[in-house]
């Protein structure tokens, strides 16, 4: 860790701070409605996004600060076991090209804002959507602190805040103001600063990643000395080498899965997705993905590059931040640093307008204001959006920074309880809505239940997401085996309600209504979720 405050790095890293900052504020007049006070306008951009806009908007979901700082300090730390994040995007591409252009079609037709909207116009259950609004805005809480986690690790390492034995607020007063200009902007701009800054921000990353992979190796000796070293540390550790231990290989498949599949069931995928103009739009995005998965890999190595390079930190999450600044000359390590702050910005100002409007539409008029006007749901959605970063904020300031990634963990844990009514409602209307909510429920308290019960080395509870699996007996991810049991669940009891002719509730959409383009969505009347003049029932 340096001495002192890196001034030509923490330079650079201010000019292309201060330099979205204005974007994201000019970005409130980048094709400005006639009437703004919407959230269509505010929370979803107009739903007037084009592909290359909706791509790099998506890319926002896999590149953010927990990529750069998270997924090479688990290699650090733990080895090739980190790399799951590597098979998880791959194999999450085809699963959303399947339902994803479904999903924007029925939204766009009913003018649904939110996943809970949608749930709730299939299966006719304010509750069932109240548990997908509530999981949604509980599982993104921890992924925005993870980001401002991020902001933090490189200001730690540019030395800006002093030691820990500083003041409090003068050691936390950087983050403080990055958290604040966010909030500014984000409330002023809407989607459309994040859309705006995404250019920037992925644009530096590829130009970082691209210099780190060509630039360090070089001066470490090549790749055969970095996994030279890596093997050393893991095999001397008993981590097993480079290749993680055939008793990890369940923990590893199990997670690189559930992880795929919860990866789009968080609120601002979605918000990301139906901010585009087109189901091609979607169709297009989600074909290019893959690119960012292939810079992922790349990124993935710079864990062995860290131990290598003999890097020594306490914080595992300082591990990358700290190589840049010993690798790189102190104008590009600003650069860099400048990559993971704005890379922890633009996901988080997605995160907080998508929680912000599940609680507005989805808490807000269905339960406590009904007939609020689409300006009052404007005016709600953006306090809110305040709100949730103040949470994300107390949580980075009040806890342990190593276990950031165990709590996202968990928050994914949590979302991937939402696949049942979410993806399977977008294909069939035979399961039952009280036996979703059941089955949502059993895997919540399983989830929780089993990540509570997991130590570590640092935490006696939520230490970890993986345990052993009943009737299995090895070990895996808890999120896939609480998604098992909220699936046999719902399964279970919907033959045993529609065997008793429990009341099914109204499903508002149609057939039509998931195929539809742009033009049929326009032409089609809005409707409010929960309201239709023709009512499906199958």
């Amino acid at each position: 860790m340096p001495n002192g405050v890196n001034g030509v790095a923490l330079a650079v890293f201010i000019i292309f701070f201060l330099a979205v900052t204005v974007m994201g504020f000019l970005a409130s007049r980048w094709r400005r409605p006639d009437n703004e006070h919407s959230l269509d306008e505010w929370g979803l951009g107009g739903r007037s996004f084009g592909t290359w806009i909706t791509w790099f908007l998506l890319g926002g979901d896999v590149y953010t600060a927990y990529t750069f700082v998270a997924v090479p300090a688990a290699i650090y730390a733990a080895g090739a076991a980190g790399f799951f994040a590597v098979p998880y995007t791959i194999l999450v591409y085809p699963l959303i090209f399947t339902f994803l252009p479904r999903l924007w079609s029925v939204c766009h037709r009913h003018g649904y804002v939110t996943t809970a909207d949608f749930v709730r116009g299939r299966f006719g259950s304010k509750g069932l959507s109240l548990a997908v609004a509530f999981t949604g805005i509980l599982a993104t809480m921890p992924y925005i602190a993870l980001q401002l986690v991020g902001i933090q690790a490189v200001l730690d390492v540019m030395g800006v805040g002093g030691g820990e034995n500083t003041n409090w607020f003068v050691k936390d007063l950087p983050l403080l103001i990055a958290f604040a200009v966010l909030a500014a902007y984000t409330y002023s701009s809407g989607l459309r600063a994040p859309a705006m800054i995404a250019f920037v921000k992925d644009t530096l990353i590829y130009i970082v990643i691209v210099v780190a992979i060509t630039y360090i190796p070089m001066k470490l000796g090549g790749f055969d000395e970095i996994f030279a070293a890596a093997d050393k540390k893991y095999t001397e550790a008993g981590a097993g080498g480079l290749f993680p231990a055939p008793a990890g290989q369940w923990t590893y498949a199990t997670l690189a899965l559930g992880s795929a599949m919860a990866m789009f069931m968080y609120p601002h995928s979605i918000t990301a997705t139906l901010s585009s103009r087109s189901r091609e739009v979607i169709r297009r995005s989600t074909t290019v993905m893959p690119l960012y998965t292939l810079m992922l890999g790349l990124l993935a190595l710079l864990g062995f590059m860290a131990v290598a390079a003999g890097v020594k930190i306490a914080n595992g999450q300082l591990a990358i931040p700290q190589l840049f600044e010993d690798m790189f000359p102190d104008w590009f390590a600003g650069v860099a640093f400048a990559a993971i702050g704005i890379g922890a910005l633009v996901p988080a100002a997605i995160m907080s307008i998508a929680a912000a409007n599940l609680f507005t539409r989805n808490i807000y008029k269905d339960f406590i204001k009904p007939d609020a006007t689409p300006a009052q749901e404007a005016k709600v959605s953006k306090l809110v959006s305040l709100l949730v970063k103040v949470g994300a904020l107390v949580f980075v300031l009040t806890m342990d920074k190593s276990v950031a990634i165990n709590f996202q963990l968990l928050g994914g844990i949590w979302i991937l309880q939402t696949f049942p009514a979410l993806v399977g409602g977008l294909f069939t209307r035979w399961f039952h809505r009280w036996a979703l909510l059941a089955g949502w429920a059993v895997g919540m308290v399983y989830g929780t239940v089993a990540a509570y019960g997991v130590a570590s080395p640092t935490q006696q509870h939520f230490g970890g997401s993986s345990k052993q699996i009943p009737g299995i007996g090895e070990i895996g991810y808890i999120g896939l085996t609480a998604f098992v049991i909220n699936v046999v669940a719902t399964v279970l009891l919907t033959f045993i309600l529609k065997a008793a002719k429990a009341p099914e509730g109204i499903d508002v959409t149609s057939p039509e209504d998931y195929t539809a383009d742009a033009a049929e969505a326009k032409a089609a009347p809005t409707l409010r979720p929960g309201t239709s003049p023709a009512p499906h029932p199958s």
